[in-house]
């Protein structure tokens, strides 16, 4: 969506809340871009509106700017804006960087002149491109007419080379009137100079919103830094305090978030201003320490009730999907990765086992382990045993580690009323359990942990069970299945052959075992809502636990391959020891009402 028609919606209500959104820059390492996906991830529980990822300086590594948009627009569900510059851009790579925007999802373009390349110099025009971030925003409305919202940067304090803010202000109306649809101001702290510099934007007739850039303070030296590089007025309250503790980084940054709040709250009351822009430096608790303080967030709680069990992608070929395979539940980067090229079957379902990119494990190729081998150490250690690998699910499952090797999200509040059970498992019999989810029966879809879709409605779940299984133990568990799913089979109540658990079990050698109907889908999740059909969003079916347990087994070749000096040895002969002796199980209690009969199985098993 537009930025503009976002702002004008939420700001309807003259007395509406402000809103915010975050600016994010490209990292040097592919480390770096992982971790920043995670920190994107987290920001986005906060409710911003948009984020924006910068364009290199000099138009270096623009491929990954790109990438990163996409990604947060197709996997992360973050509405975006991409910088673009003029700097070292000929017209075919801005040709290419608007056409990936274009098929991402992306509809926000900042567009900039971009600062001159790093190698120094003064900056100059590239043969075939632009000299002026006018001339961009010109092409853009000639190629894309009305596609795109085009911000354009603005100096309330002048600019390096044009101090005179007045001239500055005239060719701000001139990007204005070729199109612009907002400005993003570069970072101050003169709120007094601010207020006026707005007063006479709009005497010059700039009447699109003004969304100013702050700058949290999160260390003296980085302040003093950032404002002498921007040429910018430092004002005498914010040199008093802060030059009094500025060797003290805590400090600074408490002090620093008390007169950025001062400022943000002036800014707010002038009228000029509805929404805030916060350059994070890739970093949030600075920004979270302000919009707390503003009283625009409140972190404990849940902040975005989502319109489905899962958070929807903003891409145009992914943004009406509306049923979902859980197996990928915890790993949204690979669902739509490993999807993307799936053929659709006409009810909606992903995973058409006729395509010809189903199932090829091959083709996902951004690595299915989505940790370096460092950081993965780092997070998992080194296990030498079974019952080391237990210990690491249990410390997930308590919230003491972040992620697993299975699952890129922190656990959720949702296992709360299971989480013995699930730790229990994972104690004993060598089980290593992956995903699950408790039966609900009618909850409020508003409710803070299991609500999604519209208000005043009903959601519902069967519990289901997701785990790896020694080989050995399969006939066993097949077995008590078989009891527990007996007395239904016999009952007059329902048809022969009733399963109320159901259950898929494979291994690494593609022998597969189940007592569902092959091209069945079950609904482990659904909604009741006034005046619509049952919405049925998340599903186990067979195509996608097939491709799932490719996955799955990848994975753990990719965990075991990390170890690979002699020290490590019996922790890459352990993780191997699950590709050859163990099956992954899928197991769904039918009975949404009923006892949880799943744990059941486990006893003496």
């Amino acid at each position: 969506m537009r930025i503009s028609h976002k702002l004008q919606k939420a700001h309807e209500d003259p007395n509406s809340t402000p809103t915010f959104s975050f600016e994010f820059f490209v990292p040097k390492t592919s480390q770096g871009v992982q971790n920043l996906y995670d920190r994107m991830d987290r920001m986005y529980n906060l409710n911003p509106q948009f984020i924006d990822v910068t364009w290199n300086a000099g138009g270096r590594l623009s491929n990954l700017t790109t990438d990163i948009v996409s990604t947060a627009q197709s996997v992360l569900g973050l509405e975006t804006c991409m910088h673009l510059t003029c700097t070292n851009m000929p017209i075919e790579l801005i040709d290419k960087a608007l056409k990936d925007a274009y098929d991402s999802g992306c509809q926000n373009i900042l567009a900039l002149r971009g600062d001159p390349p790093i190698e120094g110099g003064e900056w100059t025009a590239i043969e075939g491109g632009f000299t002026y971030a006018k001339d961009l925003i010109k092409y853009i409305r000639e190629k894309y007419g009305n596609h795109f919202d085009i911000g354009v940067a603005a100096y309330p304090e002048g600019h390096p080379e044009e101090p005179d803010q007045d001239i500055l202000i005239d060719y701000l109306k001139e990007k204005v009137d070729l199109g612009a649809d907002f400005i993003i101001t570069q970072m101050f702290y003169d709120v007094d100079n601010f207020i006026k510099w707005c007063s006479k934007l709009r005497s010059k007739g700039i009447n699109i919103p003004i969304i100013p850039g702050i700058m949290p303070i999160s260390s003296y030296a980085a302040f003093k830094r950032r404002a002498t590089w921007c040429e910018i007025n430092i004002p005498e309250i914010f040199e008093k305090k802060l030059y009094e503790i500025k060797d003290d980084d805590q400090k600074v940054r408490q002090i620093g978030t008390e007169l950025l709040v001062d400022m943000c709250f002036k800014l707010i009351q002038s009228g000029y201003v509805k929404h805030l822009h916060f350059y994070t430096m890739n970093l949030e608790k600075s920004s979270i320490m302000i919009l707390e303080s503003l009283n625009l967030i409140k972190l404990n709680e849940k902040l975005v009730l989502e319109d489905l069990p899962w958070r929807k992608s903003l891409n145009p070929n992914r943004n009406k999907e509306s049923v979902r395979p859980i197996f990928w539940k915890n790993r949204k980067y690979s669902y739509i990765t490993r999807t993307q090229n799936w053929d659709e079957f006409p009810n909606g379902r992903w995973g058409d086992s006729n395509s010809a990119a189903f199932g090829d494990i091959e083709l996902f190729t951004s690595g299915l382990l989505r940790q370096s081998s460092k950081r993965s150490i780092e997070l998992w250690g080194k296990p030498k045993s079974i019952d080391d690998i237990s210990k690491l699910i249990i410390n997930y499952l308590n919230g003491s580690i972040s992620s697993l090797p299975w699952s890129d999200t922190p656990i959720s509040e949702e296992i709360d009323s299971i989480k013995d059970q699930l730790i229990k498992i994972n104690q004993s019999n060598g089980i290593l359990t992956i995903n699950s989810q408790p039966s609900i029966n009618g909850i409020p879809s508003n409710d803070s942990i299991f609500g999604w879709g519209p208000k005043n409605g009903f959601v519902y779940q069967k519990q289901y069970l997701e785990f790896l299984i020694p080989k050995v133990k399969i006939q066993s568990l097949i077995f008590k299945i078989d009891q527990i799913n007996k007395p239904f089979n016999s009952s007059k109540n329902y048809k022969d052959n009733y399963n109320i658990l159901t259950y898929f079990i494979i291994d690494n050698d593609d022998d597969l075992i189940s007592n569902t109907k092959d091209d069945s889908a079950n609904a482990v999740t659904w909604g009741i809502f006034p005046g619509q059909e049952v919405l049925q969003p998340t599903i186990v079916e067979k195509i996608s636990f097939l491709a799932w347990k490719d996955e799955v087994f990848r994975i753990a070749h990719e965990w075991s391959a990390i170890f690979d000096s002699n020290d490590d040895k019996i922790s890459k002969l352990t993780i191997q020891s699950i590709i050859e002796n163990y099956a992954l199980v899928n197991i769904v209690d039918n009975d949404y009402v009923g006892s949880e009969k799943i744990f059941k199985l486990f006893e003496d098993l």
